[in-house]
């Protein structure tokens, strides 16, 4: 009896101890789709998880799934522990999955994988066979897909019959036509390298190929390009990121020698602003004829058209899409889709009447067979036992876009820019100064646009609308809020609960005011799609915020406090914006990887033309997306965070681009003081985080060094008086830092400045400055436990404070009626000098970062926890 006793005794202990090793994320899949390939970012405490050898994915039974895991980031050099990692796996009919760790817990392994050649040589490509389809992209090839076979017989083999698409002549599987005064200079693609990127693995592979678009006339620029092509274990379909770069002369201003006084990396020359006599800056000069990706398809006789396309454009819309099918003929047929304010239209919404004009049109030939608002952004052509289906992500929002069917060339035509549209151009709409600046910088923007392709046997429409579905419509994957917040990757911040309504109001009536106004203005196409404008004044919006401050940051924080899909996709959205279209990125000298055995190859390389000072810096919030710059202007903490929470790795590539600029220092002393200073520390932290490469902390050390010396000379404050919003830039980087290092030089520093700024508030920008201080004062509060600071915190913090919205917001809401309730329960001051006072709750988000992104959620973390504490 007695070993009996003992041995259930080690057995519980045993138990127990399984118990506490083994832990569990639960994780949610919103908007699911059966059999969706989903990506996910989760964090990790310091200390938690030291392998991604010790995790596994269970359904909802309770029953393990296959998936794939990738180490992200770690806490070093604090510790050695993982911080960040993706977890891929597809989905299945349930909602509910949970991720366990553990060091007895090892994965299963997947009985599909991927495999795949990635040869280099002169005359090489890339082979992968998913064990479903084949394809490959040849080096010098046609720029996209060369070949593409179905394993339609299930015999895992692929035969010459089962090619199902190949490529077009002339070097045209990818295309980014350029039109000037000479004509349409049809280009040319060439394809450099392919790279496996971070993430690939049996399951999920990622190839990133570069190439260049080569043109006729000596006067176009080559443009570089580059696609992730997505390839999954088992899958017909493949998901295809296509990122263009404009390369061209935006318009016909007379060009002058020198830069800006702003942006100026010397003195000798300077451009005058004074040229709005220039007719130039208002006439297109090079314009997007046509860009898209393109392929030959391989189909017997008898092919099926179909397409969907839906009569409201809304995108909570209940409406169901009307499926459009026809047999395909000798004549072209398609949908395209185009919207209101066509390049440079005039604006057509008014604050009570919502903005009009969506069009998605079925083109058969010359004749517009179906007409809607909105295309659901897929075609299929199909023979009786096999077919393809293209589809393009935000086909409205990022409007004009076409997908084209074209029988008498047997092609596929997918177009980022439809050649049968009128060209996008690129000049300015007036001569006004846009931050103090006349320019164009237009050249050296790119846009990146997701395509799913689907190669498959014989499906009915609704199995081929699922799937485009994937790209089209994709389930969002999320972690509880109360994992993310718990885990400190981004400071001791609450998720969102009903405990503290008034801050929460604040927070969520903002966002949720931007996401409404987004559709009642129709804030879309192809370059503006993700930003929001920043100042509502007379019932009119002005100026495209261009991120400033972090403000895709601000959106992925929100998902992470609630886990609401809407935000994600928001903040998906202004990241991929900001990165693309409000960056620098050209000219831009290629990288040197010595992928070919020939020396040459080096000095080749040596001999190129450098890239311009300028890149990798950010544009400033203006009437137009490209018509100023700042020096201080790029803010990649949302990039990072998308990287994390998406695996997105186009975000690190830009990321990475802006702290290559910062090594350089191209703006002297000027690169080290004020705001420049600030936030460069804030982007640094972040990419080193991300990176871990020395050259990053290098820099950073010395930018922080730098920043304590300057403050012994400031009483204490971290920042001069003229850039008193700039708090949480230094705050969020030094915290960050001192989470990494631990260094206590750094953490007294967090404290003095709290103690200036409680008592010396800032005041240089009013509200904008006064507010930001509310995070420092609680990094101060949480570093040394001086009750001052939180008692400080909470006070500046009562005007943020926001009652219950006293109107409900639906489909009949006009946005005079939303900006009027938003006002009647606002309690933050007015403008000090009679004007309009740019914080208020009917402003954009770009004050919003500085006055409450930034600081309510850490608020609530504090006074959550204090609650806590009392009650025990």
């Amino acid at each position: 009896m007695r070993n009996k006793i003992f041995f259930l005794l080690v057995l519980f202990i045993t138990v127990s101890c399984a118990a506490e090793i083994n832990k569990q994320i639960p994780i949610k899949i919103e908007n699911n789709k059966t059999g969706a390939p989903i990506t996910l970012g989760i964090p990790f405490p310091k200390g938690e998880l030291f392998s991604i050898d010790h995790v596994r994915l269970l359904n909802s039974k309770g029953e393990e799934i296959v998936c794939q895991t990738t180490e992200v980031t770690t806490w070093e050099p604090a510790d050695d522990s993982i911080k960040w990692i993706w977890v891929f796996f597809f989905s299945d009919e349930h909602t509910d999955y949970t991720l366990e760790y553990g060091d007895d817990i090892y994965p299963k392994e997947p009985e599909s994988k991927i495999v795949s050649v990635n040869n280099m040589r002169p005359q090489g490509g890339i082979t992968v066979n998913t064990g479903a389809i084949q394809f490959n992209i040849n080096k010098k090839g046609h720029g996209f897909l060369d070949e593409v076979f179905i394993d339609q017989n299930n015999d895992k083999k692929y035969s010459s019959d089962e090619l199902i698409a190949s490529s077009p002549e002339d070097s045209r599987g990818t295309f980014l036509d350029i039109l000037d005064d000479s004509g349409v200079d049809l280009s040319k693609a060439t394809v450099h390298e392919v790279f496996r990127e971070i993430g690939s693995g049996p399951l999920h592979t990622v190839f990133r190929i570069e190439g260049t678009y080569k043109y006729n006339e000596e006067d176009n620029n080559d443009s570089p390009f580059s696609m992730r092509i997505h390839a999954y274990a088992g899958k017909k379909y493949i998901k295809v990121l296509h990122t263009l770069t404009y390369t061209g002369v935006p318009d016909k201003h007379k060009i002058q020698k020198g830069e800006h006084s702003n942006i100026a990396t010397q003195s000798e020359h300077l451009i005058s602003e004074d040229t709005a006599d220039d007719k130039g800056w208002t006439q297109p000069n090079d314009q997007i004829s046509g860009c898209g990706l393109t392929f030959k398809y391989h189909l017997d006789k008898e092919v099926q058209f179909a397409t969907s396309t839906n009569q409201d454009m809304r995108s909570d819309t209940s409406v169901a899409y009307d499926v459009y099918t026809a047999p395909l003929s000798n004549k072209k047929i398609g949908v395209l889709q185009t919207g209101p304010k066509f390049n440079k239209g005039s604006k057509e919404s008014t604050s009570t009447q919502r903005e009009v004009g969506f069009h998605a049109t079925v083109i058969a030939g010359k004749e517009n067979v179906a007409k809607a608002q909105r295309a659901k952004g897929w075609v299929d052509v199909s023979d009786a036992s096999k077919g393809i289906s293209v589809g393009i992500k935000n086909v409205l929002q990022e409007y004009p876009k076409e997908l084209e069917i074209d029988p008498n060339t047997g092609t596929i035509n997918a177009y980022v820019w439809p050649s049968s549209v009128e060209a996008m151009s690129f000049e300015r709409e007036n001569t006004d100064l846009d931050g103090g600046m006349l320019d164009n910088f237009a050249a050296g923007i790119a846009k990146t646009t997701e395509f799913i392709y689907y190669f498959h046997t014989a499906e009915n429409i609704e199995n081929i609308e699922l799937t485009m579905d994937y790209a089209l419509d994709p389930p969002v994957a999320h972690a509880t809020p109360e994992w993310y917040t718990s885990s400190l990757v981004y400071g001791k911040m609450a998720p969102f609960s009903t405990k503290h309504p008034e801050f929460e109001n604040a927070l969520q009536y903002k966002y949720d005011w931007m996401a409404f106004n987004q559709e009642w203005e129709s804030w879309y196409s192809i370059f503006d799609y993700g930003d929001v404008k920043t100042y509502y004044f007379k019932d009119d919006w002005h100026m495209w915020t261009n991120n400033e401050p972090t403000v895709d940051f601000s959106l992925w924080t929100n998902f992470m406090r609630t886990g609401n899909p809407k935000y994600y996709n928001m903040a998906q959205a202004m990241s991929k914006h900001t990165m693309d279209v409000d960056n620098i990125h050209w000219p831009k000298k290629r990288t040197y990887v010595g992928e070919i055995n020939d020396a040459i190859d080096f000095w080749n390389y040596k001999n190129e033309p450098e890239s311009t000072p300028y890149l990798g810096i950010g544009r400033r919030h203006g009437d137009e997306h490209w018509s100023a710059l700042l020096s201080a202007h790029v803010w990649i903490q949302g990039w990072i965070a998308s990287y994390y929470i998406t695996g997105d790795q186009r975000a690190l590539e830009v990321a990475k681009m802006t702290g290559d600029t910062y090594l350089n220092r191209i703006w002297g002393d000027h690169d080290l003081r004020g705001r420049r200073l600030y936030l460069s520390i804030l982007n640094l932290v972040e990419l080193y985080d991300a990176t871990k490469l020395e050259k990053y902390k290098t820099e950073l050390d010395d930018r922080i060094k730098l920043m304590l010396e300057l403050q012994k000379t400031q009483g204490g404050n971290l920042l001069l008086d003229r850039y008193g919003y700039s708090q949480t830039y230094v705050a969020q980087g030094l915290y960050k830092y001192y989470q990494l290092t631990g260094r206590e030089d750094v953490k007294k520093a967090l404290i003095d400045h709290a103690r200036w700024v409680k008592n010396v508030p800032p005041l240089n920008h009013q509200m904008e400055s006064f507010l930001a201080t509310i995070y420092p004062l609680l990094i101060g509060y949480d570093l040394s436990g001086n009750p001052s600071f939180l008692a400080e915190a909470k006070r500046r913090a009562e005007v943020l404070k926001v009652s219950e919205l006293p109107i409900k917001i639906d489909k009949n809401t006009t946005q005079k009626a939303y900006s009027e309730a938003l006002l009647k329960i606002s309690r933050l001051p007015e403008d000090e000098k009679g004007r309009i006072a740019i914080w208020d709750l009917n402003q954009g988000l770009r004050v919003f970062g500085w006055t409450h992104a930034n600081n309510i959620p850490y608020l609530l973390y504090w006074l959550e926890n204090l609650e806590v504490k009392s009650t025990k």
